[in-house]
């Protein structure tokens, strides 16, 4: 294990896609950091009129751009220097308002904005300077606002769900025009939400959990293909699915092979998408019985007398039971069962999959074989799943609670249970402050996994790299797993963003001019 030094951040500092650059945000300027090298290699300097709240600060999808989004304003900036292009989109709601959802469309150069109130959904293109304004979108809450739109992959259409006079419709619009190319009623009461296969074959359409079961495979072209209303054989424990709630949760594999379905039982159905049909399903059990096919881990948390917490696995060889959801009579989601998430390796047939009643449980299955490959069981509720972008079958798990701060986990089927990863140690005061969050640096599957971990007042990256291996993906050793505490390994590089601004960059940012304004 290898650390980088420690660097400044802020609430917002983002890793890129390809994992080459970090960028973070401050109120004037965006540093972009280098990971080769750690260098700062640009910085981009906001408008002056630019003001918070931050409602959305990413990437685009090939990590080319930038994008910032204020309550009446949004900035899209390259973020390397070379590259030189910049927009502003101004007012894209009404006054007094701000977008429910602010985000990249299909391509780096198209914005798509949700206002609220579900008044309308809008498309700007930044190369033409056009923009495709669409009524009625589904989405009225911020969480659920990515579920109601879905681009295909390869042709790019849009596909978006609607709403008008109490019905739903679906309708594809033509890339990159945004063209309405034809729209249909579902025979739904109160869809869902709606996503394209991963190999643009099939729109899948689900109904809402508290209508019952039904799942909606749409060709290309917007014709009904099939209609799934529940599991064909249900198990005695599940006989009465039909009178719970319907689908919780829907995840496709990365190859399209495979499509997951979870509801409020046990049960997560699995469909073949090259017949949509449902072929097979996964069962959590009840209770776990240890083979030599199934690794199960049981957390163990012991005290140190002079350093943090010391998180170790055991490896159960007995009958054990997923501890449940502790008893909450003042939660009224204390009553809540079945799938809580559903994630697949996009390397490998494996899935993860975590249950309402077991919170600090994680299920790993071979989707291929259909069977149970390792269960995790943790003192804490887990709070994120991730598999490497690169690096199959590698998982990265977040827990919540004060003794998890700062620390995360890593596990592989090779590993002796999953191996913890404590960032806290590399920051000051040796404690992670604020809202933090762990990623995968997502570079070539030829250099070591590497993550990312901040919270709102610095960042430190983490090679997985073996301690005898000398390549390491910022291009030095930086300080390893080994080292005792005040050794400069682990020491924080103080730095104001506003000192990084090049001479030449300071005089009146006419570099950064808009190429368009949207006005209202």
């Amino acid at each position: 294990m290898h650390f980088s030094e420690c660097f400044k951040s802020s609430a917002h500092c983002l890793p890129s896609p390809d994992g080459r650059h970090i960028a973070t945000l401050y109120p004037s300027v965006i540093n972009v950091r280098a990971v080769r090298g750690l260098d700062v290699v640009h910085v981009v300097k906001l408008p002056q009129d630019f003001s918070g709240p931050i409602l959305s600060f990413q990437w685009s999808p090939s990590s080319r751009l930038l994008l910032v989004a204020g309550p009446d304003q949004i900035r899209v900036a390259s973020a390397l220097e070379d590259d030189g292009f910049h927009a502003t989109i101004r007012n894209p709601v009404a006054p007094g308002t701000k977008p429910i959802y602010v985000g990249f469309g299909a391509t780096d150069t198209e914005v798509c904005i949700i206002s609220p109130f579900g008044l309308k959904f809008a498309v700007f293109d930044l190369a033409s300077s056009k923009a495709v304004e669409i009524a009625n979108p589904k989405s009225l809450r911020p969480s659920p606002a990515s579920n109601g739109f879905s681009f295909r992959p390869g042709t790019r259409h849009l596909a978006l769900l609607t709403r008008a006079g109490g019905k739903d419709m679906i309708s594809l619009h033509d890339f990159p025009t945004r063209e309405l190319h034809r729209s249909w009623a579902p025979d739904t009461i109160d869809a869902q939400g709606l996503v394209w296969s991963p190999d643009g074959r099939w729109l899948v359409v689900w109904e809402s959990p508290a209508h019952g079961h039904k799942l909606m495979f749409y060709t290309a072209d917007g014709y009904l293909f099939k209609t799934w209303q529940g599991p064909a054989s249900p198990l005695l424990e599940d006989r009465d699915y039909a009178l719970g709630p319907g689908v919780k949760a829907a995840q496709s594999s990365a190859d399209a092979r495979y499509l997951a379905v979870g509801d409020s039982s046990r049960r997560i159905s699995m469909f073949t998408m090259a017949s949509a049909s449902e072929v097979m399903w996964l069962q959590h059990p009840n209770n776990l019985v240890p083979k030599d096919t199934i690794q199960v881990w049981q957390e163990r948390i012991g005290l140190s007398q002079t350093g943090p917490s010391i998180h170790t696995f055991l490896r159960t060889t007995q009958v054990v039971s997923p501890p449940p959801r502790p008893q909450d009579n003042s939660n009224s989601d204390s009553a809540v069962t079945g799938c809580a998430s559903i994630i697949f390796d996009p390397l490998s047939p494996l899935l993860a999959t975590r249950l309402e009643e077991h919170p600090s449980t994680v299920w790993i299955w071979d989707a291929q074989a259909a069977e149970l490959r390792a269960v995790l069981l943790f003192h804490g509720n887990i709070a994120s799943l991730s598999w490497h972008p690169t690096v199959r079958e590698t998982l990265l798990i977040r827990c919540e609670g004060d003794q998890y701060s700062g620390i995360v986990f890593v596990w592989d089927p090779l590993s002796e249970g999953p191996r913890s990863v404590d960032f806290a140690q590399r920051f000051p005061g040796a404690k992670a402050v604020g809202k933090w969050r762990a990623i995968w640096l997502g570079l070539d599957a030829s250099d070591p996994p590497s993550l990312f971990l901040s919270d709102t007042h610095n960042y430190v990256l983490a090679s997985l790299a073996e301690p005898d291996q000398d390549e390491l993906p910022w291009g030095y050793r930086g300080s390893s797993s080994n080292v005792h505490d005040g050794d400069d390994g682990g020491a924080r590089r103080e730095e104001s963003p506003l000192e990084l601004v090049p001479a030449a960059e300071e005089d009146d940012g006419s570099e950064l001019e808009d190429t368009f304004v949207y006005k209202r």
